[in-house]
């Protein structure tokens, strides 16, 4: 029985191995490994990454016997890593027996063009290739096994793990250090320096990094948004675009010359965009007030594509320009000074984000944050302890939408040109997931969510093709591995420790609190 299970295991590896194949994952990761270290080819990227797969095999399967004999590990990450092994094999066996037979894979399969199945195949023949790679992969699994199978009879990750924090307060403890915190200016000075590397950073960067890094700012204030009707209120909303939509398209249609021809101001028309962002969300808000959970989702994901749907629709087409969207959007200019260029522009959306930053933290530690809190750990009991949940709720959508109207009247006048192909589902997807990401309830999560998120593929893109691949599988791992998120809030964090805390007894106090 034990030698099925194991067996199993590999099978699903092999099948995670054969899927990686098919997608071209193998060829993205070799073309990202030798433009790294400088490879004459692709096959040394391919082949670590279905190493690491079987490798993968072998901790699955070891993690299940970390009190067992080193030969029950080893036998059954072997018999893993056979599994794993004898799929690829006999897969890369019948792919290389049809380019063999002059079929042509790509009639079925696009990303199985020779040069993918060179990759696997390495020039060898069939016969050979395929036991090459059973040997290899196997190899691979006990290799795994008889390393995650150490770490736990040595607990050297342990010692790795800790090692940081130690570092971290033997700094902490260095004197002129210790002198420096210990002064009551201290967190001044701090915030200071980092200001002043706000203010000089974009004048090193190019008009490509300045133009990347608003992006990812103004991601960073539809973020701080979301959190607060997600992370702080609890109220899970998917048609969070359609306030960035309202606000973008406010700003366009005022200042723009064409449909409308008003050429108002930029500072005026944000106001107005905010202003309807914020009685759009109010709106919206009222008929759903009683609804929860998935219920609320659906609704607000259908309001959502109806922003999207009417702005793109013919009837209303000399209104919103219709499908071709919104030219000449006007910028912003102060005391007749125009800043309406990519340098100019990241300070404005620095001095945005930490005007949102700075309100969303005030209210985090108010009484409306605290309200917002408890109705997100249980609305219920938050009702029975007095908590007007009706009420808070609507706050948090009228200020989660004017956070949002401000974020797409910044991406409009920013860009000169708007449309409805901006506002899709997929921008509520990515402002939730770096929420999720980042840490929900949390305002440094959400900055290092939107740097993941939005910066990242910036850097990498050459994964550009496999970013919602790659959305979906960070979900997964964050979920599983640090489900409170990258950066999560104090509060979370608290209650995480409190939660895993073995020994822990009623009236305890853990983490800074008390247990009940």
């Amino acid at each position: 029985m034990e030698i099925r299970s194991t067996f199993r295991s590999g099978l699903v590896s092999g099948l995670v191995g054969i899927s990686s194949v098919i997608l071209g994952i193998t060829g993205l990761a070799g073309n990202l490994v030798k433009g790294w270290f400088g490879f004459s080819s692709q096959r040394p990227g391919a082949w670590v990454l279905l190493l690491l797969i079987s490798l993968w095999a072998g901790v699955r399967v070891a993690k299940d016997r970390r009190d067992s004999r080193w030969s029950d590990v080893l036998r059954a990450a072997a018999f893993a890593g056979f599994g794993t092994g004898l799929l690829m094999g006999v897969f890369t066996l019948i792919l290389a027996l049809l380019v063999e037979s002059g079929v042509d894979m790509r009639k079925s399969l696009v990303q199985l063009d020779p040069a993918s199945i060179r990759l696997l195949t390495l020039g060898l023949s069939p016969v050979l290739a395929g036991f090459l790679m059973l040997v290899t992969l196997t190899a691979a699994a006990v290799v795994g096994g008889l390393l995650d199978h150490a770490s736990a009879r040595y607990r050297w990750w342990q010692w790795v793990r800790e090692k940081p924090s130690d570092l971290g307060r033997r700094v902490l403890e260095v004197p002129p250090v210790s002198r420096f915190l210990s002064y009551k200016h201290a967190r001044a000075i701090l915030y200071g320096i980092a200001a002043l590397a706000l203010l000089v950073a974009p004048l090193f960067l190019g008009q490509y990094w300045n133009y990347t890094l608003g992006t990812v700012g103004i991601y960073v204030i539809l973020g701080l948004g979301l959190n607060i009707v997600v992370g702080m209120a609890g109220l899970l909303n998917l048609g969070y675009v359609a306030f960035f939509a309202i606000g973008g398209y406010t700003v366009a249609l005022l200042t723009a010359p064409e449909p409308h021809g008003l050429m108002m101001g930029f500072w005026p028309a944000l106001v107005i965009g905010v202003i309807l962002s914020t009685v759009s969300g109010i709106l919206l808000c009222i008929p759903v007030l009683r609804t929860r959970g998935d219920y609320l989702a659906i609704v607000t994901l259908g309001f959502g594509e109806i922003i999207r749907i009417l702005a793109k629709s013919d009837v209303l087409t000399e209104f919103t320009a219709g499908p071709k969207g919104v030219r000449a959007i006007g910028g912003p200019s102060i005391f007749g000074w125009n800043i309406n260029n990519e340098f100019y522009f990241l300070y404005l959306i620095i001095l945005s984000i930490l005007l949102v930053a700075i309100m969303t933290h005030r209210l985090q530690h108010s009484r409306i944050g605290r309200a917002w809190m408890a109705m997100r750990e249980d609305e219920d009991v938050a009702q029975a302890m007095g908590v007007h949940a009706l009420k808070y709720k609507l706050l948090a959508f009228a200020i989660g939408a004017a956070f949002a109207g401000v974020g797409g009247a910044l991406f409009a006048s920013r860009n000169k040109f708007t449309g409805p192909e901006d506002y899709t589902l997929l921008v509520s997807i990515n402002v939730l997931c770096l929420v999720i990401i980042g840490g929900m309830g949390s305002i440094p999560g959400v900055v290092l969510g939107a740097l993941v998120l939005k910066g990242l593929p910036e850097v990498l893109r050459q994964l550009d093709d496999y970013r919602m691949l790659a959305f979906g599988a960070l979900l997964i791992v964050m979920m599983i591995i640090r489900p409170q998120g990258l950066w999560p809030s104090s509060r979370t964090r608290m209650s995480s420790d409190q939660e895993e805390s073995p020994g822990a007894v009623p009236g305890e106090i853990v983490a800074g609190g008390v247990r009940e």
